[in-house]
Parts: structure tokens; sequence; C-alpha cells
């Protein structure tokens, strides 16, 4: 079963752990949509709009350990490593980890506990995997037009863990296509870089201590870049989303030191990622929020 978590204003659709069974995003607290009532608006699109093209990920859908998968260098070939959110994956061969595979999962067990219309929680259950285990606990939770997920990890294992959590913001407003009427919006110059120059195509950076990125086509292939971290306590939002014919727009506002940042994205969807460090030796724990804005206002 699905859970809804609804209020006034806000609608959010939440997968049952399992109905995306791929490696990669956390199975829990995966948000499939979200829906504004002021003006019926729809946030959430799926990574590719072709079946079975991608890696299953859609909505607001985590990550851990992208670049820094807990365990998998020591790994051995048909050993296994945990995948925070997902389990302990089998490490198929000796060729280094690619985010985009799939491997083979024995999942984590979760307790699921709805409380009211307004909150649902996630506790995982840690699993020892050569003294590496960590006990997630997710909650997803509603409050006027603010959608909030926190996170609260206790390394449990024996061996400290060094990995990075971000949120793949899948977003594409009333399936609107990205293009001239988005802009995405920073509170700060942006810098920006990519390891292949053609995934520059088509955007246009703005300049100034307010930074935008805007499109002058819709664009056929992905495109993506960088950005150096940042504190974002030091901001009232980090980035903000906006279509304007519709008026409909969203902003992160999460208060934590973003230790990188990327957009991605291609013709139906932009993606921006916001990076978090997780240091935790053994026995110690680290608490996180990401909190989404969801608004309209006149163009």
């Amino acid at each position: 079963m699905a859970y809804q978590l609804k209020n006034e204003q806000l609608v959010i659709e939440i997968a049952e752990p399992g109905d995306y069974r791929g490696s990669r995003f956390d199975w829990n607290g995966f948000i499939t949509d979200v829906t504004l009532l002021d003006g019926n608006h729809s946030y959430c699109v799926p990574e590719s709009l072709v079946p079975g093209q991608g890696t299953g990920g859609a909505g607001l859908c985590n990550e851990f350990g992208i670049k820094e998968p807990i365990g998998y260098e020591d790994a051995p070939v048909g050993g296994a490593f945990p995948k925070l959110g997902v389990g302990l994956l089998t490490r198929p061969d000796d060729r280094e980890y690619d985010f985009s595979r799939a491997y083979p999962i024995k999942p984590f067990a979760t307790e699921i506990e709805m409380e009211g219309t307004r909150k649902i929680t996630f506790r995982i259950t840690p699993e020892d995997c050569r003294g590496y285990a960590v006990a997630v606990t997710k909650s997803v939770s509603i409050d006027e037009n603010r959608l909030t997920v926190q996170y609260l990890l206790h390394n449990t294992g024996t061996k400290p863990i060094l990995t990075e959590e971000y949120c793949h913001n899948f977003f594409g407003i009333d399936g609107y296509p990205i293009g001239p009427n988005y802009v995405l919006k920073f509170p700060f110059e942006l810098f920006p870089w990519a390891d292949e120059e053609e995934t520059l195509a088509g955007l246009i950076f703005g300049k100034g201590d307010a930074g935008e990125v805007r499109w002058d086509h819709t664009p056929k292939d992905p495109f993506y870049f960088r950005l150096p971290g940042f504190d974002g306590n030091k901001y009232p939002w980090i980035w903000e989303l906006l279509h304007h014919p519709s008026g409909a727009g969203v902003r992160e506002i999460s208060r934590f030191h973003v230790s990188a940042a990327a957009v991605w994205g291609i013709g139906h969807v932009v993606s921006p990622e916001m990076f978090i460090e997780v240091k935790l030796a053994p026995g110690e724990q680290k608490t996180w929020s990401r909190v989404y804005e969801f608004f309209t206002k006149p163009d």
C-alpha cells in the first residue's frame, strides 16, 4: 500500500517500501507526488519518461553513498556492503562502484509509524556487515505549505562511517517541459562547472549576487553542472524553482552545510541536488532536515 499525508494546503504521496526495488535510492519515504491545493499544482515527475530507462527515480527520492559507498572498497567479490536506506548489496566483481548499476539486494527491515495525516516515520533496522551498521530513522511531515524530511543516523557498528546523502528532486511543475518559462534561482553568485562542456549547452547563467539559471529552449539532451559547497544557514532559502506562466514554485530552505551541489535534468525534469557529508564514529549520531516550501505567486 502507498501512504498519503494531507492538510489544507498539501497532499503528499509516498510509496510503500519495496515498490521501488532498485539498489540506488532510499526505499523509505520515497515521495512520488506533491500537490499544492492552491491552484492544484503538481510537482513530481519520473527520472525518465521512457519505461525501463534510467534508475527508477521519481519525485523526491534520496540516496546515500553515490560517491562514497560504505564498505565497498574492502568488500570481497561476492561479499556484501551496506547501502543505507536499501539493504546489504552484493559486490559482483572487482569493478569500481557504479551508482547506476543494479546490485543484488538483501533489503533492510523497516518499521513504519503513521502519526495522523501529517507525519510518517520509517525506522530501518541496522544489520551488521563486517563492523558497518547504521540505524536510520526518517520522518516525513507537513505543516501548512512546508514539507520536512528529517533524518537521524546512529552508528551502531564498530567501524567509522564516511559517506554523503542528497535528495534527487525530480521536479517538473504541472508537467510543463523545462525551457524559457522556468527560472532556477540561488541566493548567491554562481560559479558553475562541468566535467563535460556539452552538458552546459542551452543554459543561461545570470551574473551577480543572486544567481539565476534559465533555458533558451527545451533541452533534448541531459544538462548537468556542479556548484561549490556553501553554508545553508546563511540564507533564507538555498534554491528556488519557478514556473512563470503558472506562478507555481518550490524552494528548499534547509539549514545545514552543503558539502557540494549539482543540477541535473533533461526536457521534462530539473533536479537541484544539495549534498551533506555524513561522518560518524562508532556510537555517534547525526540529524538533519530538508525543508521544502511550495507556493504560488503572480507572474
